[in-house]
């Protein structure tokens, strides 16, 4: 890792000045929070400030190389994260692709959250994060992320300085040029990947517009668009996925965003893919989960892997998530 990434220089994108965690703190924090133990408040703003500065650098479409595994949604599901590192390998030894959606319904969204942010800035080119639709203030609200950070450090402020960084995060990314990844789908006011970068995308998820398609819409077994049942974003069929691939020279668009019970579905003659990588959704939707690793030649090969044993879990003092399954 670049040196640049762990000085010990002030900045002050967060209010008053916040000491910059060294490697040293960084590698304290993340074995701590793989235990599924918290770190201190002051620690959190110095690691949303840092993963700040490092995100503001990267493009709505990030460029990324392979070999790349890529992990659909989390969702909270800490021990399930743990799973996955164990099927797929820890960072830095294998370079992750996350596709949004880190946090709400599960047990440990904080957790999740600041372990994933703590491993972007000590290995900023080995993990690469993008928004899903549930790195929204509005959403966080409604889903449980908002109330695990009062319950667990009793205020705000945690949750008011992630979600903060989730503006700062890539709305996309393109694997080798060739595979297009995004959390959601399409949008109709989106051909060309040049229209995605003119995106500001430094905001809350907006409640319509290409951005909000990006992170909310699907793919169905239709021509052209439809309406969406979620409320935000759109359906888009087959045609509308190979224009979009020709029109930018992708040959794959990799999604997540929906829950599959066998961890990974093609659509449209393998032209679209969903990834989902929170086993047992929910705590009880009985689903395997997956990750994709992509080789140097393009070539794929998933891993199905379940939740976590019972005994590895912890026992969380929690009320049951909302209800919703889309």
């Amino acid at each position: 890792m670049d040196d640049s990434h762990s000085d010990t220089s002030s900045v002050t994108s967060f209010g008053a000045p916040v000491i910059v965690p060294t490697r040293g703190d960084l590698d304290k924090q993340i074995e701590k929070l793989m235990k599924c133990e918290l770190i201190s408040e002051p620690e959190v703003k110095a690691l949303c400030s840092k993963t700040r500065e490092i995100l503001i650098e990267e493009s709505n479409v990030q460029k990324v190389d392979t070999p790349i595994t890529i992990c659909g949604d989390i969702h909270g599901q800490f021990y399930d994260l743990m799973e996955l590192f164990k099927v797929g390998g820890m960072i830095p030894d294998t370079n992750y692709l996350f596709l949004g959606d880190f946090v709400d319904r599960g047990f440990y969204s904080v957790e999740t959250i600041l372990l994933l942010l703590a491993l972007k800035v000590r290995y900023p080119d080995r993990i690469m994060l993008i928004r899903g639709n549930h790195e929204s203030r509005q959403i966080t609200q409604v889903y449980g992320f908002y109330d695990e950070c009062i319950r667990k450090f009793g205020g705000a402020n945690v949750w008011r300085w992630c979600t903060d960084v989730f503006d700062y995060l890539s709305l996309s990314a393109v694997i080798d040029g060739k595979i297009f990844c995004v959390h959601g789908g399409l949008s109709p006011s989106i051909q060309t990947l040049d229209e995605i970068r003119t995106i500001d995308r430094k905001q809350e998820v907006p409640a319509d517009g290409p951005m909000s398609d990006l992170l909310w819409s699907d793919p169905e077994d239709t021509q052209g668009w439809a309406i969406s049942p979620r409320g935000a974003g759109y359906l888009f069929g087959s045609d509308v996925a190979d224009q979009f691939c020709q029109s930018n020279d992708v040959t794959l668009i990799c999604r997540a965003h929906q829950l599959v019970m066998e961890g990974y579905k093609w659509h449209f003659n393998e032209t679209v893919l969903t990834i989902w990588s929170a086993p047992n959704y929910c705590y009880r939707a009985g689903n395997v989960a997956s990750i994709m690793e992509v080789d140097e030649n393009l070539q794929k090969e998933f891993t199905i892997f379940e939740a976590a044993p019972q005994e590895v879990r912890g026992h969380p003092n929690k009320t049951r998530p909302p209800d919703y399954f889309l």
